[in-house]
Formats: structure tokens, sequence, C-alpha cells
């Protein structure tokens, strides 16, 4: 299995977002989904450099910024469910909040 773990802990908590890149088919519905945009869909895996196949990554500028480009998607009383995960039909995202 190929995590990429995109995100950083500082002392508020981790904020990380996970792509299961064996899962992840590239279909960019995570794209679509994102308020943020904080997706994007490659052509190559940079983790994995034998794949060929697009796969979603954190956008680079979004990298950083994850704690609050994420912040009005975390489950709250008004919105339990994640737009980039539920529209994740194979399930290749998780967080870490």
């Amino acid at each position: 299995m190929m995590l990429a773990n995109y995100g950083y802990k500082d002392a508020s908590g981790d904020f990380f977002i996970t792509i299961d890149t064996d899962k992840c088919n590239g279909c960019g519905d995570c794209v679509n989904a994102c308020p943020a945009t904080v997706f994007a869909v490659v052509d190559e895996d940079p983790s994995d450099p034998l794949r060929e196949e697009p796969v979603a990554v954190v956008s680079v500028e979004k990298k950083k910024k994850l704690k609050y480009e994420c912040n009005p998607c975390k489950p709250q009383t008004t919105r339990s469910v994640i737009p980039c995960i539920s529209a994740c039909t194979v399930g290749a995202i998780t967080h870490s909040w």
C-alpha cells in the first residue's frame, strides 16, 4: 500500500490528508468537490516513479496551508460529511481530524 501524506503537526494538532495511491484512480472527483481547491490530478505519482497512471495529490501551494484551507470542511455540528472524502468513491482519501 502506498500512502501519500500531506500536512504537518504543530502545537494545535495534526493536519494531514492521506491519499492511498493504490486506491486512487485519478478520476478528479476530489478536485471538483473541494471548495478550497486543495487537490490536483497529476499524470504521474510523485511518490512512486514506476506508476504511470494519473493520481490525486495535494497541490504544492496548499501543502503548508491545510490547517486553514481545510478548516471550513472540518466536521462540526452542521457538517458531518467532508466533501473530498464523500466524493472519493474508491475511498482513497482520509484526514487526521
